[in-house]
Formats: C-alpha cells, sequence, structure tokens
C-alpha cells in the first residue's frame, strides 16, 4: 500500500505584498515629516533705497615675477611683511587680504604669506584669472 508521499515543495513565488506595504509607509511617514518641518527664514519685506553701503577697501598682498613683494602698490621687504600687514591689519575693521602672485612665482613664497595670514588670524583670498 502506497501512502501519500507528500512533498514540501518551496514556493518559489515572490510575494511583493509585504515589499509594497513597506514602502507605502515609508512614503506616508517621509510626506508627514517633510510637512513638520519649518524652515528658519523669516519672510520680511525689506524697505528699498537708492543708497549703497561703502564698500570695505580689501588690502593686496602682491608678488611678481622678481619676487618682489607689494602691499597694495607700496613695494615692501619680505622681511617687514608681517609687520607692516599686522600695522596695516590694526585700524582695519575687514580683516582680509586678497593674495596676488604671478604663476611663476614658487610656492613657498605664496605659503609664506599664507602662514603669515593664519598666524594672525587674518581671512586670505587667492586672487586668479578666470579661464
Amino acid at each position: 500500500m502506497k501512502l501519500g508521499k507528500t512533498r514540501n515543495k518551496v514556493s518559489t513565488e515572490f510575494n511583493m505584498s509585504s515589499m509594497t506595504d513597506i514602502v507605502f509607509l515609508l512614503l506616508i511617514f517621509f510626506m508627514i515629516t517633510s510637512t513638520m518641518v519649518t524652515t528658519n527664514a523669516l519672510d520680511l519685506v525689506l524697505p528699498k533705497a537708492k543708497g549703497k553701503t561703502d564698500s570695505n577697501k580689501s588690502t593686496s598682498v602682491s608678488i611678481d615675477k622678481d619676487l618682489n613683494f607689494f602691499i597694495d602698490k607700496d613695494k615692501i621687504n619680505e622681511a617687514d611683511l608681517e609687520t607692516q600687514l599686522m600695522a596695516l591689519m590694526a585700524n582695519s575693521e575687514n580683516k582680509a587680504i586678497v593674495l596676488r602672485a604671478e604663476k611663476s612665482v614658487p610656492h613657498e613664497k605664496v605659503v609664506k604669506v599664507m602662514e603669515i595670514a593664519y598666524r594672525n588670524q587674518i581671512k586670505m583670498v587667492i586672487a586668479v584669472n578666470p579661464k
């Protein structure tokens, strides 16, 4: 007598209903939380004026191809660079300098000016020509 042998076959079907439930719940969660987020910006209507603010004149440090140093347009010695900059920055509200160095100037000269700015907590911008 042959008893009914039943084999346990694994179903090869993939049930997508659980996956769609999870995606739907995530969608609802993000839609609800995104409406609760507020920005820190204020809606302000600012007045209009014809006057302009005074632009802050930035101090320029330049290095030419002959390794001459200039603060604005005044030629200075490399050894006096830090003392001259500090004397100039003492009276300035805007503690920032623009570094202009020619392409052929060695990197060590540029880095020296950057170190002076870093030591004295002066912001620095390096000027380049657009391509």
